[in-house]
């Protein structure tokens, strides 16, 4: 069966508990009301929400020959995910994220980069992508084997045999992350982060300028998701619009971008033009941020359609 979409990129396990409001000192036990385990990561977290929305998705990463992977990949094939792009490798353990979930849906995360690190140009499965309409990398900053010349030979190959390129990433202190990813995006179509990491990797506290950072330096069209202030959307040459949130009572904002991009996807799938798809990305992360975890919510299309129809908007911010 053709794969529509491939993702590639992070495959982490998250362990999450909620609501954490302390860390106990000692071996004093704090009772919290629920404890799950999620698939999770930037290409992994989408890859399952694109195959609850009916997306026929692959995913492509690197995980440990451990317990952790084990779970991943029969997890991820229970939901629909074609997981033959996935490699493991004995040299480290499956990615995995420890999350205590504050009562406001925030969460510090305590993460081992684990087998991501061990993701490498190799490893890649072309005949796989060259059978897809979309690549979404997912998880820049935190691929080392692919951060650099290697995600630009990969974005490169990928637009030269027709795919529709998205992108989004995480930013780290490496003070060459920000060249690294300007030299993507000559070869991205959209570039899906967060304003927070979009502010960091251009150096500024300013929405108008992180855009105008990225249309500079090639990429087709920004798309950034702000939480409760709903997403900006910009064409590259033209003007920015904003579009409002959905008012819900977020219990973990864990894999609300992951969603997003999963809805984003669904929609470019059947057509939409970009404030569309935004739209359906927008009800698929408010959707996740009201359950624990980035799997919550999401059931198939009909439902998502159905909460978006129903659900209250917040009004625009600034």
């Amino acid at each position: 069966m053709r794969t529509d979409v491939v993702t590639l990129g992070l495959h982490i396990l998250d362990i999450l508990g909620r609501p954490v409001t302390r860390i106990p000192p000692g071996q004093e036990v704090e009772l919290i009301e629920q404890i799950t385990m999620t698939v999770a990561g930037t290409a992994a977290a989408t890859a399952v929400d694109l195959a609850r929305l009916g997306v026929r998705t692959a995913s492509v990463g690197a995980i440990g020959r451990d317990a952790l992977g084990a779970f991943l990949r029969e997890r991820m094939t229970m939901e629909g995910v074609d997981c033959t792009g996935l490699s493991e490798v004995d040299t480290a353990q499956t990615s995995a994220t420890i999350l205590p979930i504050r009562p406001d849906g925030g969460r510090p995360p305590l993460h081992v980069i684990g087998a991501s690190a061990a993701l490498t140009e190799d490893r890649i499965p072309w005949s796989l992508l060259a059978e897809a309409r979309v690549l979404h990398f997912g998880g820049s900053g935190l691929l080392p084997a692919l951060d650099g010349e290697p995600s630009v030979r990969i974005l490169q190959r990928a637009k030269e045999i027709g795919l529709t390129v998205l992108m989004d990433f995480i930013p780290t202190k490496d003070p060459q992350f920000p060249g690294q990813l300007a030299a993507c995006l000559p070869y991205v179509d959209y570039l899906l982060p967060n304003l927070e990491d979009a502010c960091f990797v251009a150096g500024t506290d300013d929405r108008a300028s992180a855009i105008d950072w990225c249309h500079r330096r090639g990429v087709g069209a920004t798309v950034l998701t702000m939480g409760a202030d709903g997403v900006s959307i910009a064409e590259r040459g033209g003007a920015e619009r904003l579009l409002p949130a959905y008012a819900v009572d977020v219990v973990d904002t864990t894999g609300c971008g992951d969603a997003f991009s999963a809805g984003f996807i669904t929609a470019l799938l059947d057509g939409a033009d970009l404030e569309q798809a935004a739209e359906l990305g927008l009800a698929a992360g408010s959707l996740v941020a009201t359950g624990l975890g980035s799997d919550a919510g999401i059931t198939d299309r009909f439902g998502l359609d159905q909460f978006a129809t129903t659900t209250t908007r917040k009004q625009t911010g600034a």
